[in-house]
């Protein structure tokens, strides 16, 4: 579905519009790796004679982070997550997106921005997705149906285990395996959580984001199973036939990324132009294509083949959407409760 021959055809193209004319600007973007087609990127660039700069974050704490601590400054635009748009709309870092900055927009389906009101009219949908078990599927016995077979792994697989380095996710699936809400406030519920997952530890080799490439640990074989977004396990799996990905059968969180624009831009048209470029219906399936992931982008979706359409790893059964939730904002108490529980965990 994606191709890497396109990394090589991005830089010969972005070469070639550097030899021809110069940049004449640069445009800041905070995001993950691997989240944006080189290819859409280069063609933006060259129409634009701009620069477009990626400062890759490790996870959504480091994104928060980075964010929070300059309040935006140095950054045009970023991928932020459903449930943080409120409050960074709050904090007043995000500048106003409509249609008439982004034509494009036309082309977004309402749904994904109507789950989260505080989007409408500050962020724009630019993917969702799952979060589940990626496995490599001739490196275990049976193969992974519930969180529990992740939490409360086989005694072979002690060492064997990857989980995220976010509190949001990894507590959220520890409190989904064991029958709460991803946003339980209850505090016994998340004592619950972090016991199960002080209990896992020795199992895990890392708390950390995938790497996308041949050098992915479940590429290699260094681990059997982890945590895994689902686009991702599809970019993994493209390096070893043998890795797989699940839903648990408990259900999962169901994400929404979406594109803003930072309030402290000093380029706004800039900032609006690539918005507008990306969700172009042939750019935003360019972009689906690379990133496999399911786009909210209406008019490139139906430009997308059969086989995109039908991958239930894209796009899940309605059961598994029926068991599953979206993120929310939660409480000060409940958040510090899992920040504490999080650094007990990891040490």
């Amino acid at each position: 579905m994606k191709f890497r021959s396109q990394i090589a055809l991005a830089l010969a193209l972005f070469a070639a519009t550097c030899a021809a004319a110069p940049p004449t600007d640069e445009l800041v973007i905070l995001n993950w790796a691997e989240y944006l087609d080189p290819v859409v990127v280069a063609d933006f660039e060259r129409a634009q004679r701009v620069r477009v700069r990626v400062v890759e974050f490790e996870d959504d704490d480091d994104r928060d982070r980075l964010l929070l601590s300059t309040n935006g400054d140095g950054y045009d635009l970023a991928i932020v997550n459903d449930s943080l748009v409120k409050s960074y709309r709050a904090r007043g870092l995000l500048a106003p997106v409509t249609p008439k900055e982004v034509p494009n927009l036309q082309h977004i389906e309402t749904r994904w921005a109507d789950q989260f009101p505080a989007a409408h009219g500050y962020a724009v949908p630019y993917f969702w997705g799952t979060i589940g078990i990626a496995y490599r599927r001739d490196l275990l016995p049976h193969a992974p149906t519930s969180w529990m077979d992740l939490l409360q792994p086989a005694p072979e697989l002690r060492g064997r285990i990857a989980m995220f380095t976010s509190q949001r996710e990894t507590i959220g699936v520890a409190l989904k395996a064991l029958g709460h809400s991803l946003n339980s406030v209850d505090g016994a519920a998340i004592d619950s959580a972090t016991k199960l997952l002080v209990e896992q530890r020795p199992y895990v080799r890392a708390y950390e984001m995938a790497i996308l490439d041949e050098n992915s640990d479940l590429v290699r074989g260094d681990i059997s199973m982890r945590m895994m977004y689902s686009g991702d396990a599809l970019m993994v799996k493209e390096y070893n036939d043998n890795i797989e990905y699940i839903v648990p059968s408990e259900g999962t969180a169901l994400w929404v990324d979406f594109l803003v624009v930072l309030s402290g831009t000093r380029r706004p048209a800039l900032a609006y132009a690539f918005i507008n470029h990306i969700n172009d219906p042939a750019n935003a399936a360019a972009n689906a294509a690379f990133v496999n992931y399911a786009t909210p982008n209406s008019a490139a979706a139906r430009l997308m083949p059969e086989a995109y359409a039908s991958d239930p790893v894209i796009h899940p059964s309605p059961e598994i959407l029926h068991k599953s939730e979206a993120f929310a904002d939660l409480p000060p108490r409940a958040l510090k409760q899992r920040n504490l529980a999080f650094a007990r965990i990891l040490h």
